[in-house]
């Protein structure tokens, strides 16, 4: 039973961490313009993060060891530095996003301007990821983003012509430089670099072994998976109240519309809390990815079983989902 409890845990935790504002924007923007004729790139999307996902941790088990810790013993330390320094190029965007992914969130909520919540949401994120577990942070925010289903279940109370978006999910008629600019950012979306580097670590963080394989295929596979059905979600319920009318997505707010039309207020609430859990649980996960794949570059200590205090032979630094810094060895 407790095997069970951990693997239906682990894939909601998935399900939770998968969407983040990239997914939020795109997906929506996709269906307002284009329908479900880009449906097919959240399904390769999402193929491709399952299959690196599943082998990162499938590696991770076994070797027991993370993602960019076996980058740089294999590929040395100059290859696994610029390795390391793209990513960074990448996840600092991505937490600037998802910050203000945050921050949006909060002001439909509030009504306050999204500029004033920008460093609330920064200082936020900064201290659940100081002072929080890393097992309370993945359970917390990756069951709240579950939210999002809210667009899944408004799908069903919208007057949605399932013939009509069917047709062109099978037939996605490409059309000029705009629709392979939007396939470009959904696939990236679906597929970010910090996923696969948080995902491996936390296998070591959960001291996953052998026996946990199960509990790792049904995290990457199942977790992935359903949370590519919420994108697809957003994309068709986008698709039924923007597309006909030609209209585009430019608001964070016209994001949440299709819930607030289905359910009222309710509906806007539950879609504003799915935002705010999953572009603060993406916060979390880019931070994390980026002190795990830093500290596995340089040899430090990190983990959640680092604890502050020097110990016999310890490099002078260490990072765990607590602490980060000379203070903590």
């Amino acid at each position: 039973m407790k095997r069970i409890f951990t693997v239906t845990l682990g894939i909601l935790t998935a399900v939770g961490g998968f969407v983040d504002v990239g997914d939020l924007v795109a997906n929506s923007q996709a269906g307002a313009r284009y329908g479900m004729r880009q449906a097919w790139v959240v399904v390769l999307g999402v193929l491709c993060i399952c299959v690196y996902a599943e082998m990162s941790g499938r590696v991770a088990v076994v070797s027991g060891r993370a993602t960019f810790d076996l980058v740089r013993a294999r590929l040395g330390p100059r290859v696994a530095l610029a390795n390391l320094a793209g990513s960074y190029l990448v996840t600092v965007l991505t937490l600037a996003a998802e910050i203000g992914g945050v921050a949006l969130a909060l002001q439909l909520a509030s009504g306050v301007p999204y500029l004033i919540w920008v460093p609330v949401a920064g200082f936020a994120v900064w201290l659940v990821l100081w002072r929080l577990r890393f097992s309370i942070m993945e359970k917390v925010f990756g069951i709240a983003g579950l939210a999002l289903v809210v667009f899944t279940v408004a799908l069903v109370k919208l007057p949605t012509d399932w013939s009509a978006l069917l047709g062109q999910a099978v037939r996605p008629a490409p059309d000029g430089v705009r629709y392979w600019y939007l396939a470009v950012a959904l696939f990236a979306s679906a597929v970010s670099p910090y996923e696969v580097l948080f995902f491996s670590s936390g296998a070591i963080e959960e001291r996953w072994t052998g026996a946990d394989l199960a509990t790792e295929r049904a995290n990457a596979l199942v977790g992935f998976a359903v949370g590519g059905l919420l994108g697809l979600s957003l994309m068709a319920t986008a698709a039924v109240l923007f597309h006909p009318t030609g209209a585009d997505v430019t608001t964070f707010d016209q994001v949440a519309r299709p819930a607030a039309v289905a359910f009222g207020r309710i509906g806007l609430a539950v879609a504003i809390l799915g935002f705010f859990a999953a572009t603060f649980g993406a916060a979390l996960e880019v931070g994390l990815a980026t002190g795990y794949s830093t500290a596995q570059y340089f040899g430090w200590q990190w983990g959640s079983s680092s604890r502050p205090g020097r110990r016999p032979g310890s490099t002078p630094w260490c990072w765990s989902a607590s602490c980060w810094g000379p203070w903590c060895c």
